[in-house]
């Protein structure tokens, strides 16, 4: 490497390293007041109150929520890293955000969310089940279930590679569609609170009177803690269209949020829970 190379090179390198040093403790925070926020509200504010619409009986194994948090921070360096990545894309003008919302006003801010969220869910939903091929589960996804009754504390408990595959949207999203900032916050913030509520191990989601979720086209806890006592089911992330879409769906969803939420099945299930084949 030529001196005049290497010169231009370091301040490029010196940027960097200011860039994730400050960019680490806003993901860092983000992580802690996510999924400890949800943990801190659900599982022990409001344990009490909220018992009757814990999902599943059995508790978290010893240790679990320490092996969780600890796996998440790592993902949090590698998110922080990726943040570094898109500040360089920035400065070089590969990426180029849209313009503030006095400028470009509150319906292209709300569109502009809407249409990152379903992207990303997408983006979740196909890469969610290429990394539970067979060939690819052990090196990319144990980590994550190895959490059999999560906790919220695993909303960030990856693998590395599972971790960049995760990160890399962002980037790849806003050098294809120019997006404000407020929107990438707000995003961020939607994506570690859903994320942390799917884990919690309660069903915090409002239901119907007849035990269906009033929301049916977003996921519930329910509808993830099912991929994580079977495996094969419920990839999807914020909605359930592309496991209907797909046939990916548990097929006793409904009745198991049915009863997490305390109604009475109404005698549709018709197959027994454990005879689905666990992951």
């Amino acid at each position: 490497m030529s001196l005049g190379l290497f010169e231009s090179f370091f301040p490029v390198l010196a940027s960097a390293l200011d860039a994730y040093i400050r960019i680490f403790p806003i993901d860092l925070v983000r992580y802690l007041m996510g999924a400890g926020g949800v943990y801190l509200v659900v599982n022990v504010l409001l344990r009490r109150r909220l018992a009757p619409l814990k999902i599943r009986a059995i508790d978290p194994m010893d240790g679990q929520k320490q092996r969780e948090f600890i796996t998440s921070l790592r993902t949090v360096m590698i998110f922080a890293l990726n943040g570094t990545f898109i500040f360089l894309f920035m400065e070089a003008g590969v990426i180029q955000l849209a313009g503030p919302l006095p400028e470009t006003g509150i319906a292209f801010h709300a569109i502009s969310l809407v249409a990152i969220i379903v992207a990303h869910d997408a983006w979740f939903y196909w890469t969610h089940r290429l990394i539970h091929d067979r060939r690819l589960f052990r090196r990319m996804h144990r980590t994550h279930h190895r959490s059999k009754v999560p906790t919220a504390w695993a909303a960030y408990s990856f693998d590395q590679s599972e971790a960049w595959i995760n990160a890399i949207f962002l980037p790849i999203y806003l050098v294809l569609v120019p997006t404000p900032s407020l929107v990438i916050f707000l995003f961020l913030v939607h994506m570690i609170v859903r994320n942390a509520l799917g884990h919690c191990g309660v069903e915090v989601y409002p239901a119907t009177r007849d035990g269906k979720p009033l929301f049916d086209w977003m996921t519930t806890t329910t509808h993830h803690d099912l991929h994580h006592e079977f495996g094969r089911w419920n990839y999807g992330l914020y909605f359930t269209w592309w496991d209907r879409r797909m046939g990916t769906e548990h097929p006793l969803y409904h009745e198991r949020f049915a009863r997490s939420v305390g109604i009475p099945l109404n005698g549709s299930a018709v197959a027994a829970v454990g005879g689905v084949r666990r992951v």
